[in-house]
């Protein structure tokens, strides 16, 4: 059964109706999902959401809180920005934790390895635990158990994490940045790097490494992959340091990056 009755485009396009979209739109880029895959998993039709994006979809209030619940967001959070008040200063205790973010095909394991061992630190992937731990792999917990539930393994997995190591490297998922609550807790308790990658070099990347998520069967692959990396940009744009990959080879990568973590641990 559906969430509700779609409701057909009746040309309106407001400017409420076309922030909404471009909010459902922006949202489901950060997190890596195809329009398609959305629409399964909130139960409407690949073309109603289509129209909900560019604005003209005129969706219910039952549409839209199935929608977030499919992203994993609150459905204010889908309407145009409130004024809010300031946060105060948060407390950091960052140790000696370097963490890496960015898109995979930023390099995140093979650097983040070769830093690790520079370093004298336990190299921890992030996804590789959570699969050790609920012994499935990370596209299998995804489809299984949706990515609510993931973002929650991944912020336990961190919490374990920071609790444990004083010094280590993390290579996080790409998709880390989607979740606020766990992204804020990296920036506080780690040194966030943000691997950098033309959306190229991404490609090819993730192509030599076997690993086509969530472009796979999508012929407008490409096209995905630029837009995931603009609608995470500003959140990555928030890591303390940041590293461009493309066009360069290991080595030099691994001497910036130690100079980039011993210049923030003499900073604490």
């Amino acid at each position: 059964m559906r969430a509700s009755a779609e409701r057909p485009a009746r040309g309106a396009n407001t400017a409420l109706s076309r922030e909404i979209g471009a909010r459902v739109r922006n949202e489901r880029a950060k997190r890596g999902m195809t329009r398609r895959a959305l629409a399964a998993q909130c139960q409407t039709s690949e073309r109603y959401l289509a129209q909900i994006e560019a604005g003209t979809g005129n969706p219910s209030v039952l549409v839209l809180d199935a929608v977030a619940r499919a992203l994993d967001v609150d459905p204010v959070d889908l309407m145009p920005p409130r004024r809010r008040a300031a946060a105060g200063p948060r407390s950091a205790e960052r140790a000696q934790r370097i963490a890496l973010i960015g898109l995979r095909g930023a390099g995140k394991s093979t650097l983040g390895a070769a830093l690790a061992e520079r370093l004298g630190a336990p190299f921890i992937e992030i996804d590789k635990l959570i699969e050790r731990k609920h012994g499935a792999p990370v596209a299998t917990l995804f489809e299984v158990y949706g990515q609510a539930t993931f973002r929650r393994y991944e912020r336990e997995c961190l919490a374990r994490i920071v609790a444990q190591h004083r010094e280590a490297v993390i290579a996080t998922a790409g998709g880390i940045v989607a979740d606020e609550e766990t992204f804020a807790e990296l920036l506080d308790r780690t040194h966030v790097i943000w691997l950098q990658a033309s959306p190229a070099d991404h490609m090819r990347r993730v192509m030599e490494q076997g690993d086509f998520r969530p472009m796979e069967r999508n012929r407008d692959a490409m096209r995905d992959l630029v837009a995931i990396l603009n609608a995470r940009g500003p959140a990555y744009g928030r890591a303390h340091a940041r590293l461009e990959t493309s066009n360069r080879d290991v080595a030099s990568c691994v001497e910036e990056l130690t100079r980039l973590a011993a210049q923030m641990f003499a900073r604490d």
